[in-house]
């Protein structure tokens, strides 16, 4: 009856929502050619590259996070099995665009159909996967239902609840673990994740195991492209402080203290990439209004001679600006924000991090990198001004922060295999 219900009622949901869709299509940057397979449509030249695929394991991911754990899982499992046929989708175009660059040779790659049950079922009869997994915490009751249809198992991988997110599934744990439960194997990164699980589900103990974060084991892919700073900030010579995936208020908050450091230290410049870059526009007067002679990387030609804040409101160039940069200021930490973007990447670089008093979804890695003594933590614009200023100053100082940072997040890798594991367990269908 439920299913029949969020069927009927789905269509009119969907209008409902639509124009903010619209909006992020138009808006947001990323690949876009085949965005139609969203609702189900696939030209015929897919549609020939797809038959082949038939019978293979279809790994879903939302965004661009999820898309890098998903590429890191498909890593590890072709090599292991290299015969299986795997296929990759993704919900947005900015993950889209980055699975493109990065998808491993022999896997192919589409775009999630929104959860309408036409939609859904017309993907599953092209693909006839042997096995659904699920990145992190994507619960849509049709594509879940068609697996289910199929009698193919479902694992949910890398899975969490969020502080945020919880209140929400408890509160409507008839609904949401009537979802749960139809998953034959869910690894959460922690024993708080299992908990919370538990509370929805209390009856899926044998199917809930933690496996840590895979999120710990991405590395930085051996090509990397790190770009050259001199092509927008000429001859000087730094330091180069990146303010990463930022949120609403952040940008204008790391800009007013780099703007105080600065005059002691008038070689440094800022890089400002926000979580969306659709921002660009509104980040750009306001990063101006500062007093910063900005560069806007999409949009603007000609580069001043005197540029000292590039905003780089691009897509998938996030690694390699922290890669180029030296000190990193973790986005969505900051004037209010206390969620928290993946500070394990800058890690993993051996960058210097400064980043706000709580890390809600990062809380693992933070309260890792707190125990190594490798993370400066802020509470206000007083005290990130002193730590830039330290960093800035001292750069032993600062190459053995990032150093202790790099080698904490070593110490904690595994989670892959762990994963990796309990997926090979699940009694796959036959690959057609």
């Amino acid at each position: 009856m439920f299913m029949f219900l969020y069927n009927i009622l789905f269509p009119f949901v969907f209008i409902f929502f639509l124009p903010a869709l619209l909006w992020k299509y138009i808006r947001r940057p990323g690949e876009k050619s085949n965005y139609k397979e969203r609702f189900g449509k696939f030209s015929r030249e897919k549609l020939e590259r797809l038959y082949p695929f038939r019978g293979c394991v279809w790994l879903h991911a939302v965004s661009v996070g999820e898309t890098n754990l998903a590429l890191t899982m498909l890593d590890a499992w072709i090599k292991e099995e290299p015969n299986r046929k795997f296929v990759l989708s993704t919900t947005t175009t900015t993950g889209q665009e980055i699975a493109k660059k990065r998808l491993p040779p022999g896997v192919e790659l589409i775009f999630c159909p929104i959860d309408f049950l036409p939609y859904v079922a017309k993907t599953f009869m092209i693909l006839r996967p042997s096995a659904l997994v699920i990145f992190e915490t994507e619960l849509w009751p049709n594509l879940i239902n068609c697996a289910k249809i199929y009698n193919i198992p479902i694992a949910l991988v890398n899975a969490r609840m969020s502080d945020h997110s919880f209140p929400g599934y408890r509160r409507f744990r008839f609904f949401f673990g009537s979802i749960i439960r139809k998953f034959d194997a869910i690894c959460v990164q922690t024993e708080t994740d299992k908990e919370r699980f538990l509370t929805v589900a209390p009856d899926m103990k044998d199917k809930v195991s933690v496996c840590g974060n895979i999120k710990f084991d991405q590395h930085a892919p051996a090509h990397l492209k790190v770009p050259d700073l001199s092509q927008w900030f000429g001859c000087a010579k730094g330091p180069f402080v990146i303010a990463a995936s930022t949120h609403p208020e952040e940008e204008v908050f790391i800009a007013s203290a780099f703007q105080k450091v600065r005059k002691n230290h008038p070689e440094a410049r800022l890089l400002v990439i926000p979580r969306h870059a659709e921002r660009g526009a509104v980040l750009k007067k306001s990063l101006s209004d500062l007093g910063l002679k900005v560069f806007r990387k999409s949009t603007d030609q000609e580069i001043p001679a005197d540029t000292d804040c590039l905003l780089a409101d691009t897509t998938g160039e996030l690694q390699g600006f922290l890669a180029a940069s030296d000190i990193v200021v973790m986005g969505k930490t900051l004037a209010g924000n206390t969620e928290g973007q993946n500070i394990i990447e800058p890690a993993m670089l051996g960058k210097a991090i400064i980043c706000g008093m709580e890390l809600k979804n990062f809380r693992q890695a933070l309260e890792i990198l707190i125990k190594a003594n490798s993370v400066i933590r802020v509470a206000n614009e007083q005290e990130l001004v002193s730590a830039m200023e330290k960093l800035m100053s001292d750069v032993t100082f600062r190459t053995d922060l990032g150093k202790r940072a790099q080698d904490a997040i070593a110490a904690n890798n595994g989670a892959t295999a762990k994963n990796l594991e309990a997926l090979k367990k699940l009694p796959f269908g036959e690959q057609k």
